[in-house]
């Protein structure tokens, strides 16, 4: 069984905070990665917008485009016109050999937001939650069928975001949608993130290893701050960072165990003035290429 072993160029590039990175540049991110080793980054929006300019943007640097983030609205829009709005997105990934998009409802999340309190997030009942994942594989078919697998972002400030949200989504979605498995946005909503991997290993067709440092979301939660207050005070680091609380040989050894072969993605947004984003890259690289030796893992493409 092998993975591949990715990257997010939110270290270098930060999208919702765009002040904290502003000295770094996509191509730092991009060149790094490939010298630390990657082989796959997900798209960020300072990328080349057009499908041959991207393609060449990633070539140079020999990277692969290994998902990336997509701002679903389907909570206010019918499915069809929720196709129309994601159709370009989907096709361009699809004709660059993306193995999937990376959705995640946007029309009323927080996460966005530094003034609004994580707590403040919108929470759907049960019904809802299974009703809109009965709606959102209409699209995730549609998606498929183009080619590219939709997998589900659980993200903090969200619909989905805790372990009871995840569970109602997948049994109210049908095959054709994947989910997204994010370690740290788990662990910060209060999961339990091997519980959560083993109840939905059939269905996880995407991995973001993300640490979390567990003082830093304590003292989040108990001054009831944004998500983005979080990531500013340092909530999310890389694994192998010994500030961090997940054990990462543990899921790598359940992905072992489940026959995971896709990729494994690195996303952690920090501040760079604090945490340089090459050394921390490559700090979480090293520590999944030990997990994945020790779980038996092979890593396609590594050098």
């Amino acid at each position: 069984m092998s993975v591949k072993i990715g990257i997010s160029p939110v270290a270098w590039q930060n999208d919702d905070l765009p002040e904290l990175t502003n000295a770094f540049t996509m191509d730092d991110a991009l060149r790094d990665s490939a010298e630390i080793g990657y082989t796959g980054i997900e798209r960020g929006r300072r990328m080349p917008a057009d499908t041959d300019g991207l393609r060449a943007y990633l070539n140079r640097y020999g990277l692969s485009l290994c998902g990336g983030w997509c701002s679903g609205s389907l909570l206010a829009n019918d499915v069809q016109t929720e196709i129309e709005q994601i159709r370009a997105q989907v096709e361009q990934f699809a004709a660059l050999g993306s193995p999937c998009i990376v959705y995640a409802e946007c029309s009323n999340t927080v996460q966005g937001s530094r003034l609004t309190p994580v707590s403040k997030r919108p929470k759907l009942s049960r019904e809802d939650v299974v009703a809109y994942g009965a709606k959102l594989g209409e699209v995730a078919k549609w998606s498929a069928d183009q080619g590219l697998p939709m997998v589900y972002h659980h993200h903090m400030g969200a619909i989905v975001e805790d372990a009871d949200d995840i569970d109602w989504l997948m049994e109210g979605a049908p095959e054709a949608l994947q989910l997204l498995y994010d370690t740290g946005h788990l662990d910060m909503a209060g999961g339990d993130t091997m519980a959560v991997l083993r109840k939905w290993s059939g269905r996880i067709g995407h991995v973001h290893y993300k640490d979390v440092r567990a003082d830093v979301v304590a003292a989040n939660r108990k001054n009831d701050g944004s998500f983005l207050d979080a990531v500013v005070a340092g909530a999310f680091t890389v694994p192998g960072d010994p500030e961090g609380s997940i054990d990462f040989a543990a899921v790598t050894d359940e992905l072992a165990r489940i026959g995971y072969d896709g990729w494994i993605v690195v996303e952690a947004e920090q501040d760079p003035a604090k945490v340089a984003p090459f050394e921390a890259s490559k700090r979480g690289y090293e520590h999944i290429l030990s997990c994945c030796d020790a779980s038996g893992l092979t890593i396609e493409g590594r050098g």
